[in-house]
C-alpha cells in the first residue's frame, strides 16, 4: 500500500472548494501523505478534457475528482465505468486503476447517507428534484435506491429533465417548477444556483411552505438563498455538508484503498467554512 498519493479535482469554478483541506488531513491522521490539486479550467471541451485524462493517467495520479460541469463530459472518455457509474451517466471520482482510468460515482452513495436519516424521520411523499446535470442524475439514482416513491424531475433543459425521468421509469416525471414542488414533501436543489458569487434561488420563496423539508446539494455557502428562505418559512432543512464529506470520504478510500477518517474529514470541512464565512474572513 502506498503512503503518498496525488490527487486532484477537475472543474470550475473551484477555488471555494473544501475537498484539499478534507482530503489531505484524511491523510495526515492515518500517517500518509496526499497532494489534492485544484484543477481549475474555464470552458473545457471535449480535447481538453481528453488532455487532463491523459496527464492524470501518466503523471502518478491516484486519481480525481470531477465536478461541474465536467461530470457528464468526462464519461465516454474513460476506459471503464463502474455499473453505478454506467447507469448514472456522470463520473464525479476517476480511480487511475494500472493505466486504465475507472469512472465511479461517489455523489449518490454520499448523497444516499447523508439523506437517509431525513427521509426516515419524515413523512413519504413526492420529492421535487431541480437539477437534471451531473449531481442530480446522481440524486434521483440514490432516492431511488431508497425507495423513493414519486420524483420529480425539473430542470431548465426540459430535455434533460425528460431523459432522467425515463432512465429511472416507474414513479418519476418530469415538471415545471411550479407543478414539481406543489405538494411535495421534499425538495432538492442541484443546480449550482445559489452557488457564490451566486445569489439567486432556484425555486420562487412562494412555493416553499413549512411541512416540506428542503436540501441544498451546494455547500458554498452552506446557507444558500434556497435554504435560508426554507428556514425562514418553517421547513425543516439540510445544507450540501454532509453531501460533500460522505462524497470526499468515498473517493478517498477509492483513491487511497484506507478506511477515511470521516470526523477528521468533517472537522477539516468545518474548518474551511469556518474561516472562509467568518466575520473577519
Amino acid at each position: 500500500m502506498r503512503d503518498r498519493f496525488l490527487t486532484g479535482l477537475i472543474g470550475y469554478p473551484i477555488a471555494h472548494s473544501a475537498a484539499p483541506a478534507m482530503h489531505e488531513q484524511a491523510a495526515t491522521a492515518l500517517d500518509a501523505h496526499c497532494h489534492y490539486q485544484l484543477i481549475e479550467v474555464a470552458g473545457a471541451g471535449r480535447d481538453d478534457l481528453r488532455a487532463m485524462l491523459e496527464g492524470v493517467r501518466r503523471l502518478g495520479f491516484a486519481g480525481v475528482n470531477v465536478t461541474f460541469p465536467y461530470k457528464e463530459a468526462v464519461v465516454d472518455l474513460l476506459d471503464e465505468l463502474t455499473p453505478d457509474a454506467r447507469a448514472i451517466g456522470a463520473v464525479n471520482t476517476i480511480v487511475v486503476d494500472g493505466t486504465r482510468l475507472v469512472g465511479h460515482n461517489t455523489d449518490a452513495t454520499g448523497f444516499a447517507r447523508a439523506i437517509a436519516p431525513l427521509l426516515a424521520t419524515k413523512s413519504r411523499g413526492a420529492i421535487a428534484l431541480i437539477g437534471a446535470g451531473g449531481v442530480g442524475k446522481a440524486i434521483a439514482f440514490a432516492l431511488a435506491g431508497l425507495g423513493a416513491g414519486e420524483i420529480r424531475i425539473f430542470d431548465a433543459d426540459a430535455a434533460k429533465a425528460t431523459e432522467l425521468a425515463d432512465q429511472l421509469q416507474g414513479g418519476v416525471a418530469a415538471r415545471s417548477v411550479a407543478t414539481a414542488v406543489d405538494g411535495a414533501a421534499g425538495l432538492i436543489n442541484a443546480t449550482p444556483v445559489g452557488m457564490l458569487p451566486n445569489r439567486d434561488t432556484p425555486v420562487p420563496d412562494t412555493l416553499l411552505h413549512p411541512a416540506m423539508w428542503v436540501a441544498d446539494a451546494v455547500y458554498s455557502p452552506l446557507w444558500t438563498p434556497l435554504l435560508s428562505a426554507a428556514n425562514a418559512k418553517g421547513a425543516t432543512v439540510l445544507t450540501g455538508r454532509d453531501l460533500a464529506i460522505n462524497a470526499a470520504a468515498d473517493a478517498f478510500a477509492l483513491f487511497t484503498g484506507m478506511t477515511p477518517p470521516v470526523a477528521v474529514m468533517g472537522n477539516a470541512f468545518d474548518a474551511v467554512m469556518a474561516a472562509r464565512y467568518s466575520p473577519s474572513a
